[in-house]
């Protein structure tokens, strides 16, 4: 909800330069997002990351040390990208998908893990905001499709027009907000992919880090299910 954003983004990282400047901590590293715009972000999730961020930087008038990462959707072991699809993708043999268009730069969370790390032994990062992406751009229909071969399931990706995307934003955040996790697509999810998830000023490379790419990581945590579904396979095969 947007409250809750407006807490968790905006308001939470003023409290914590609050916190920083009565314990006499030095040196904070603020997560934001890439595209995280207070005035001009086209979703409240992106507006109140842009808040959060420009509220963490103003720390800096007081003397605290600030850097910010700014990673597009981050991927790895349990993310709720990847993982979130498979789910999708094994429950139903059509998936209509919203915004089957929009660009994404995927990057590993051991390479943002990475970027906090030499942040915190560079004083020079100080006062910098990095942008965080992975060295390739897809669409999300790519995306999708990749995760349904790292599965072993064969499925249509319907791609839906943004007249149907809107809908499907609509009807999802209405009626599966009991999820866990929320809705597999809101609203705001939808005005946030209206502008792609992809840098421009490349904060690895400025920070010495070789990002690593969505196939060199990701099969390898769907492999053990992939080997499981084709064993089971050739055990249905060989009773024929």
């Amino acid at each position: 909800t947007e409250a809750a954003f407006q807490k968790l983004h905006a308001e939470l990282p003023a409290e914590i330069v609050d916190a920083c400047q009565a314990v006499g901590v030095q040196r904070y590293l603020h997560m934001s997002a890439l595209n995280a715009d207070a005035e001009n972000g086209p979703s409240i999730y992106l507006r109140t990351k842009g808040a959060g961020e420009d509220a963490a930087h103003a720390g800096a008038a007081q003397g605290l040390l600030v850097s910010s990462f700014r990673p597009s959707v981050i991927f790895g072991p349990d993310d709720q990208f990847f993982n979130r699809f498979a789910t999708l993708l094994k429950a139903a043999p059509v998936l209509p998908l919203a915004c089957p268009e929009a660009r994404f730069a995927p990057v590993y969370l051991d390479d943002v893990v990475q970027a906090f790390v030499v942040a915190l032994e560079r004083p020079e990062t100080a006062g910098q905001r990095y942008d965080l992406y992975g060295p390739k751009v897809y669409t999300l229909r790519e995306l999708v499709q990749y995760t349904a071969q790292m599965i072993g399931r064969r499925r249509l990706v319907w791609g839906l027009s943004d007249k149907l995307s809107r809908l499907e934003a609509k009807v999802m955040e209405s009626t599966l907000r009991w999820l866990p996790g929320g809705p597999p697509l809101s609203f705001d999810n939808y005005q946030s992919m209206q502008v792609d998830s992809v840098g421009e000023s490349d904060g690895l490379a400025a920070l010495g880090i070789t990002p690593r790419s969505v196939e060199s990581v990701m099969p390898k945590y769907f492999g053990g299910e992939l080997s499981r579904l084709r064993y089971n396979e050739l055990r249905r095969d060989s009773r024929r």
